[in-house]
């Protein structure tokens, strides 16, 4: 590329030509390298982080994931290194060049609801209610013992990019085929995206906030987030929160296929498919699933004697306004909501010990996020801090990702096992992190990172504590 010249265009998330990391500090974000946090150029950022002085902790985790149902089955595989990617069965794949996702299999739906009401509701329903009852079981908390003064107090926040878009295709494709006596008397309400949260408020019995926040592959992130707010705030003392989405359906499939992000090149051996920050990477695999968890104020887990998990101590989360779908190469905005969070934790990159990478498998979105953690950590610090991509093993569970990141990291914490990036035989030059190739190793996890970047020029990251 020539100097002063602009970016090749690209369609969407395809490759364009990279710039230098020099090109991109042009963009007009200064770092101060090894120093504790980042500020703006010319002058420094006057915003303050939300500060609280309640504390909150996750004590509950459920999950039901392609490469195992169960936190105990998903811990295994994530370590182990277990793909859950396959040929998908949801529907026939045959007529398609994309041929494979990340599918839940073995999940009983009408283990979790009954089959009279599954006709009208989205399989991303029983998913949620799965991994919340595990949750919920893990926590210790049982919704029907608590008082009506307690489940007034206690919210539901859950993040999700498509909500119940697989239902909603079903009901269309009944109705533009004249069988409308087919459809669900119920095809409104659960098509509507705030259903999801009201539907699990229902079920458990909780009467406090009842929310879902969809912003792309960055909702269960922001999610999380805006539990964790609640609670800060006074205004609840526990809230289930978490991700979920199935978007495995075949309006959806062919949708991104005309987007041309989705990997093409191995439905003969699906598991090789996601390829976070290889050199022969060429896009991400659909994927589905449902990751929740019970968040707590701090003091009042304490007084239970609840057992916590890990403590959200930091977010930030920011806007490129660049392109709604596309990723402008400099990295700035990502690597400043990384910042804002560490800020916001109050520590500084030498205290992050692991980070929880998006890694898409996608070529632009791959590059910019390497070039984003060189910014935020600085670029010594950024190649000593292990990464993995939890992609390459589950694929891409959309708005529900980054609470499946959030899973990842507890486990790696708690274990002090850090889960591998699969399929990075021979990772892209400008790729150049430590990414946990192949498989895990030992590692003790103080402070973690676990960041998001999604459609619409957002980027949301949070820093974990572990708990003790």
């Amino acid at each position: 590329m020539k100097e002063g010249q602009g970016l090749v265009p690209c369609p969407f998330y395809g490759s364009a030509e990279p710039e230098p990391l020099s090109a991109a500090l042009e963009c007009g974000l200064r770092f101060s390298v090894g120093t504790r946090f980042l500020v703006t150029s010319p002058q420094p950022s006057t915003s303050q982080p939300f500060m609280s002085t309640k504390r909150v902790v996750i004590t509950g985790m459920g999950v039901v994931s392609p490469n195992g149902i169960g936190r105990a089955a998903f811990t295994e595989a994530i370590l182990e290194g277990r793909s859950g990617v396959r040929r998908i069965t949801r529907f026939d794949p045959s007529e398609l060049n994309v041929q494979i996702a990340g599918e839940v299999t073995g999940f009983d739906e009408l283990a979790w609801m009954e089959k009279k009401d599954r006709r009208h509701v989205s399989r991303v329903l029983p998913l949620a209610i799965a991994a919340a009852s595990e949750a919920f079981a893990s926590s210790g908390l049982d919704p029907a013992r608590l008082s009506l003064d307690d489940l007034r107090r206690f919210g539901v926040i859950i993040g999700s990019g498509g909500g119940s878009q697989e239902f909603t295709e079903q009901q269309y494709e009944l109705f533009f085929h004249d069988k409308q006596r087919q459809m669900s008397v119920h095809c409104v309400p659960t098509t509507v995206m705030g259903t999801l949260a009201s539907d699990l408020s229902i079920r458990f019995g909780l009467r406090g906030a009842s929310h879902v926040v969809t912003t792309g592959c960055t909702s269960s992130t922001d999610a999380l987030n805006y539990a964790t707010r609640q609670i800060q705030s006074g205004r609840a003392d526990c809230v289930l929160s978490g991700g979920a989405d199935s978007p495995i359906a075949l309006g959806i499939v062919k949708g991104f296929i005309l987007m041309k992000i989705m990997t093409s090149r191995w439905n003969h051996a699906p598991e090789k498919g996601s390829r976070p920050f290889s050199v022969d990477r060429d896009g991400f695999v659909l994927a589905e699933g449902s990751w929740m968890y019970v968040l707590e104020e701090y003091e009042h887990a304490k007084a239970r004697g609840a057992q916590m998990l890990a403590e959200i101590v930091g977010y930030g989360s920011t806007c490129e306004a660049f392109h709604r779908v596309r990723l402008q190469e400099c990295g700035e905005e990502p690597a400043r909501a990384i910042g804002l969070a560490m800020q916001e934790a109050g520590v500084g990159p030498q205290d992050i010990h692991y980070v929880n990478l998006h890694g898409t498998s996608t070529d632009l979105n791959d590059r910019i996020e390497t070039r984003a953690l060189k910014l935020a950590l600085g670029e010594e610090r950024a190649h000593q801090v292990p990464m993995s991509a939890l992609k390459s093993q589950i694929g891409h569970p959309q708005g529900a990702c980054g609470a499946a990141g959030v899973a990842a990291t507890i486990i790696a914490m708690q274990t002090g096992q850090l889960p591998p990036t699969l399929n990075l035989d021979s990772p892209d030059p400008l790729c150049d992190l430590d990414y946990v190739p192949q498989s895990g190793r030992k590692a003790v996890i103080e402070h973690a990172v676990a960041n998001c970047i999604a459609f619409g020029s957002k980027n949301s990251a949070l820093v974990l504590r572990r708990a003790g």
